[in-house]
């Protein structure tokens, strides 16, 4: 495959931010972040390292946890709500107004929420990565019970369920494929998608071995796989033949080895994500192609308050978000 970065070539951009779980880069410049500070929201880091937020306008006792999140055209956001108990989508907008999407689906409120996606026919895919509650039950090898929802003209149905524990998800450059992460599975799973949005011919990208929980994934322009891990901090590349090819990392042996064995137990918790003795990747969780080649490699994190970047040796594939039009977005959040 490539060359592999030096974790000392790692810079940072912006600062003060809060759980920057999932980020969205824009060929203006400015990289969007899922922000827990407040009432939650969305951290806006101008080209220049200055951050502006807008902050949801949520009651201080029902905060709004956004975990993925979407750009649409015209600058208003997508958030997949990671609520202790129940999730959702919401719309959020420049001024901060929020409003729900999708609280509930077959008579059932939505579990807490991780990830959306947006096709070119403006379709919805959101990820739920588990139906037990408190999530962290599911930190086990045997998670099953994540599941796909798709949302077209208001309608919102199930299209991928017994999934072991769903995460992000990306679509291949002709929509034809899509891509999900099954992080305490931990593989790589592809379905094939019809015109009408159905999944079939569910098959395994890649399997990942001790230390690697997949969380992000990104394609790059020659149509390879980006994994974040977290846990582990790993960086992995996955080619189209199935090669892995760990791209960057910063781990620590005896922290691997103690989550290692808990996961093995059935007794990995919160504790075990909460904390890393890691000094330079603060537990990665999601990575966006950036720049104006899209050469860069920006990771969001759990931990971090800065946004980590690195050059990466591939050029990113152009996501939809990349060139969408911000309307009055960046005007608003500079007032």
């Amino acid at each position: 495959m490539t060359a592999r970065p030096r974790l000392s070539e790692v810079r940072f951009q912006g600062a003060g931010l809060s759980r920057p779980e999932c980020l969205i880069t824009h060929e203006s410049g400015w990289v969007f972040a899922s922000d827990w500070q407040g009432a939650g929201g969305i951290a806006c880091i101008a080209p220049d390292g200055s951050v502006h937020r807008i902050a949801a306008r949520r009651p201080a006792d029902d905060p709004l946890r956004p975990n993925g999140i979407a750009l649409e055209a015209g600058g208003t956001f997508l958030v997949a709500h990671l609520g202790a108990e129940s999730g959702g989508l919401f719309r959020l907008h420049p001024d901060g107004t929020c409003e729900p999407v999708l609280l509930a689906l077959d008579g059932e409120v939505l579990p807490p929420a991780n990830f959306p996606l947006i096709d070119a026919k403006g379709r919805i895919w959101l990820t739920i990565s588990t139906r037990k509650t408190p999530r962290a039950l599911d930190y086990r090898p045997d998670a099953s019970t994540g599941f796909i929802v798709l949302i077209e003209n208001g309608s919102a149905r199930i299209v991928a369920d017994g999934l072991g524990y769903t995460n992000e998800c990306a679509l291949s450059a002709d929509e034809t494929t899509l891509f999900v992460n099954e992080t305490f599975a931990r593989k790589l799973t592809a379905f094939t998608v019809a015109g009408d949005g159905s999944l079939s011919n569910r098959t395994t990208v890649a399997t990942f071995g001790p230390g690697t929980f997949p969380d992000g994934v990104a394609l790059d322009a020659a149509g390879d796989l980006w994994i974040t891990s977290i846990v582990s901090n790993r960086v992995i590349r996955v080619g189209r033949d199935g090669r892995q090819q760990i791209v960057l990392e910063d781990s620590d042996a005896g922290h691997l080895a103690e989550v290692e064995t808990a996961f093995a137990a059935g007794s990995m918790g919160r504790p075990h994500l909460d904390g890393s003795p890691a000094t330079v990747l603060r537990n990665i969780s999601s990575l966006a192609f950036g720049g104006p080649t899209l050469g860069q490699a920006h990771l969001g994190c759990l931990l971090g308050d800065r946004i980590a970047v690195f050059d990466a040796p591939a050029r990113g594939l152009a996501c939809r978000s990349y060139t969408a039009p911000l309307g009055t977005l960046l005007r608003q959040v500079q007032t």
